[in-house]
């Protein structure tokens, strides 16, 4: 590749605040959207799809190195987001299932799920390298860019009316996205600086603590594994809770242990072994270990697959009160952050009708903007 701008980069990335910050007559405001993090560079008939941690996304979304040839610059690098779009919102279980390394899979998931890709912000074009002007600029030179484009390449919408943001903040949740990003309006574009800022939506829940995983350095807690009750009473894996200091991580060990079960056998989620054998003997790559209608904690990572999902077991009867930004599905989309115990609640007690649903949105109508 011949560009101003040569791969791989490491995008601008965001720091999370708890409130909007108030407009001072420079800032954008963005909807968040929740994909895969992607620089596109273009040159000619050569396109490569560069990720957050600078190694190729190319060869699992071939639709999209089409759509790149056909609906963008032929000289171009591009700032965005990978994302998959299921009816009136994203999906990104679907496209967490794009990661394969099977090329007979890749090209059939490509036909099933095809992927779009939301264009943010613009660091070359032509002979330009606008990596040094403000934002202001590149978005008017995006604007003029993607002039072209179609249904697979996108823009995002943006605002500078500060109500409206807030408005967004609520109302495009229900679409899948996760929150608002704010941009100054003079800010250069600095690769892997937490330049900009994101507000994303916080709830709590109460949650049943049905095991734990150890820390990579040794036999102390790395995250406790969470689950809610589904109407048939059966226990659903929803996520993990982690971030503990190391000390807590350790004491956590000896507060987890009279919980321990004996016989594995006897857990709700004992079959999960199973489950995981069972992708292991496939070649099916995934994290729910999800079988026969409920969630499970293990199965073979798609991200890694010698990576170790087993866990250490609990008696379901510990509840704590987690915070978490948004469901995905039916687990949470993040890793959740323990707020506190709730020993007055009955694990029982803890099912998916305490969670708030967002109202739905059409994601087409979010586009629009």
């Amino acid at each position: 590749m011949n560009l101003p701008v040569a791969p791989p980069v490491a995008p601008m990335l965001a720091k999370a605040v708890k409130a909007m910050p108030s407009q001072d007559g420079t800032l954008f405001y963005e909807p968040k959207w929740d994909g895969f993090r992607c620089i596109v560079f273009r040159d000619g008939d050569e396109v490569y799809l560069g990720s957050r941690n600078e190694r190729p996304f190319t060869r699992y979304f071939p639709e999209l190195v089409e759509a790149v040839k056909r609906e963008l610059p032929p000289r171009c690098v591009v700032d965005g987001e990978i994302v998959v779009i299921a009816g009136q919102s994203l999906d990104f279980d679907a496209l967490q299932q794009r990661i394969h390394p099977a090329a007979s899979r890749v090209r059939m998931l490509a036909e099933q799920t095809p992927a779009s890709f939301i264009a943010f912000d613009l660091l070359a074009t032509g002979s330009d390298d606008l990596m040094e002007e403000p934002f202001s600029a590149r978005r008017a030179r995006l604007e003029e860019a993607l002039a072209g484009a179609g249904r697979s390449v996108r823009l995002t919408p943006v605002t500078q009316d500060e109500r409206r943001a807030a408005e967004w903040f609520e109302m495009f949740e229900g679409a899948g996205l996760d929150g608002i990003v704010v941009k100054p309006g003079g800010l250069p574009y600095t690769p892997d600086k937490r330049v900009m800022f994101k507000v994303k939506h916080e709830r709590t829940a109460d949650c049943v603590v049905a095991g734990y995983r150890e820390h990579k350095t040794g036999p102390i807690v790395g995250s406790m594994l969470l689950g809610l009750y589904s109407p048939d009473g059966r226990l659903h894996h929803v996520g993990v809770a982690a971030s503990f200091p190391m000390k807590r991580r350790e004491e956590l060990v000896e507060e987890l242990a009279p919980y321990r079960v004996g016989d594995s056998g006897e857990h709700p989620w004992a079959h999960w072994a199973e489950v995981a054998a069972s992708d292991r003997q496939t070649g099916a790559m995934g994290g729910s270990g999800a079988a026969a209608g409920q969630r499970l904690p293990g199965a073979v990572s798609r991200w890694n697959a010698k990576k170790d999902l087993s866990f250490i077991p609990l008696r379901p009867e510990l509840v704590v009160e987690v915070a978490y930004d948004h469901m995905e599905g039916e687990r949470f989309r993040h890793t959740a952050q323990f707020r506190r115990w709730r020993p007055d609640r009955e694990p029982k007690s803890c099912t998916y009708e305490q969670l708030e649903r967002p109202v739905v949105f059409d994601l087409d109508d979010v586009l629009a903007r």
